[in-house]
């Protein structure tokens, strides 16, 4: 079974965080995932209107930025947000994302 890397806590870096978050999908997605808190979802469950391949790319930045994190169950990749790890290194980052996405 596939096993994926998450980047530990302390070697999250704040620039790649929010390169992460320039695109449009992956804003999307987090928005989703704070919208959902403390659910994981499969890839299908975001409603991204792009391909598997380019959803699976937006998926990989988000997970090398260390914003979510992927496990399997089955055959479906589930998603969460790395709320606690992210809010440990970067103290009230989640909450100004949540404020700048909602206000679009």
């Amino acid at each position: 079974m596939k096993e994926y890397e998450h980047p530990p806590v302390e070697e999250l870096n704040l620039t790649k965080v929010m390169q992460a978050l320039v695109d449009p999908c992956r804003q999307q997605i987090v928005h989703t995932l704070l919208e959902k808190r403390h659910i994981q979802l499969a890839c299908c469950e975001f409603g991204l209107t792009v391909s598997k391949a380019t959803a699976s790319h937006h998926f990989e930045i988000l997970l090398k930025a260390g914003l979510i994190q992927k496990k399997l169950e089955g055959t479906k990749s589930l998603i969460s947000l790395r709320e606690a790890d992210v809010e440990a290194r970067f103290p009230g980052l989640l909450k100004l994302i949540e404020t700048e996405i909602s206000a679009e």
